[in-house]
């Protein structure tokens, strides 16, 4: 097992590498001057060269990119050109948002997918497989977006229920908060729950068939005991590649459900800084959502080896 975790570390680091090469090549060569924005086009030259040698956008490639890497493995994060404050706690204030969210949608994700998918399965081509195929095709031809308006207007306009958008923030009303996390949480959830329980229905079609699910069954244990003790776990790993991919989508493509429902996450904070050519912003942030993809696949692999000890042998 450790020579298997040594492998997956490395693997991640050089991962996490080549993903901050990337990003930091990406917006070099994007058009536009981040000074030229923030003194506006009258500037003159000389202001113009001091301000870029005071955000350092006057040093080489080589020498922003090892600047800007050197800070944030010393922990210092660069200031924010429009908010004129460290981009760190920006960063950790969005995340506040976008992270719960994100978390609460694969959990429903998971309470919708996890029982229709095993139900589908054990009744196979049957009426109730048939509307649980139907049901998760409509899932997956259901825009985010889309689906977040209409709960808009049910629990919210007509219903009264939930507020329409906002986050109240959680040191002033963690109820509240987590209140208005649930509508979009669940359109978010919802479109997973899709993918999910097709993914699982077929795993456990396959897992059903295998000769050891046989063998259970002959020695007359409970159906439920062959189902969720011999079957589903062998049927999750594959779920669980999914699952991590999801996640990872998750943290880095929430824009336009925080848009739909105004909440201050990190999509909609990158949105902002793109359109407000704020460099340091979109730089740290695109890095932090690649890196949780990569991070939240490390931890899949590890969970495969928990979950199949073969995995780690090989």
């Amino acid at each position: 097992m450790s020579r298997y975790l040594v492998k997956k570390l490395i693997t991640l680091v050089l991962l996490l590498f080549l993903v901050s090469i990337t990003v930091f090549s990406v917006l070099f060569v994007l058009p536009g001057d981040p000074a030229q924005i923030i003194l506006g086009i009258n500037a003159t030259p000389e202001v113009l060269a001091n301000l870029r040698a005071e955000l350092g956008l006057d040093k080489s490639f080589m020498g922003q990119y090892t600047d800007w890497i050197g800070n944030l493995l010393l922990g210092r994060s660069q200031q924010s050109i429009h908010y004129k404050m460290p981009v760190f706690e920006l960063i950790l204030g969005s995340l506040a948002v976008t992270g719960p969210m994100a978390l609460i949608a694969m959990l429903f994700a998971l309470v919708i997918s996890l029982p229709l998918g095993i139900y589908a399965a054990r009744h196979q081509n049957q009426p109730g497989d048939v509307t649980v195929m139907f049901g998760t095709q409509l899932g997956l031809a259901t825009p985010e977006f889309w689906l977040g308006i209409l709960l808009t207007l049910m629990f919210s306009v007509q219903l009264g229920w939930f507020s329409a958008g906002g986050f109240p923030g959680w040191e002033k009303d963690f109820w509240g908060s987590l209140k208005a996390l649930l509508l979009p949480s669940f359109a978010l959830g919802v479109i997973r729950a899709a993918i999910l329980t097709r993914l699982t229905r077929s795993s456990m079609l396959e897992v059903l068939r295998e000769d050891y699910v046989r063998t259970a069954r002959a020695k007359g244990l409970k159906e439920r005991t062959v189902i969720y003790v011999h079957a589903l776990r062998n049927a999750l790993v594959p779920v669980l590649t999914i699952m991590g991919l999801q996640l990872g989508q998750l943290l880095a493509g929430a824009i336009i459900i925080e848009n739909v429902y105004f909440l201050p996450g990190l999509g909609r904070l990158v949105f902002n800084a793109i359109g407000q050519r704020d460099l340091p912003v979109v730089r740290d942030i695109v890095l932090f959502m690649a890196a949780a993809v990569v991070v939240v696949n490390f931890v899949v692999d590890m969970a495969y080896a928990a979950l199949d000890p073969r995995i780690r042998l090989q």
